[in-house]
């Protein structure tokens, strides 16, 4: 969520644009301020960038996007048949809930493609 008011770093304006600055965690940038460890990179002669940094348009509050990842947990936890974070926590714990890896060209696949445009 990052450009939001809780995000940190300062805001700036750039080209009448109010931006914040971004650091990904896997970025050279990072890596150099003590990321390192988390990507095998310390002492490393050459670091490979696994993120970037840059700047991100003003998003506002946060709190304007919680209603969207409280639905999208809710929803989640109806996918996998959960009706609660404690029925998905029993689940786990008695082996009946099970997680699959999805190649990235799996996802690819899953999701839309083919098409010239769309509408969401």
């Amino acid at each position: 969520l990052a450009g939001t008011e809780e995000a940190p770093g300062e805001y700036f304006f750039q080209d009448g644009i109010r931006l914040k600055k971004y650091r990904g965690m896997g970025s050279i940038e990072a890596m150099s301020k003590g990321s390192e460890k988390r990507y095998f990179a310390t002492g490393a002669v050459v670091k490979v960038a696994q993120g970037v940094s840059g700047s991100v348009a003003d998003k506002g509050s946060l709190r304007q996007y919680l209603p969207y990842i409280i639905q999208g947990v809710k929803q989640g936890l109806i996918d996998v048949g959960a009706s609660s974070l404690q029925e998905l926590y029993q689940l786990c714990a008695e082996g009946r809930l099970k997680f699959e890896f999805r190649s990235p060209a799996a996802q690819r696949e899953g999701a839309v493609h083919s098409l010239h445009t769309y509408d969401k």
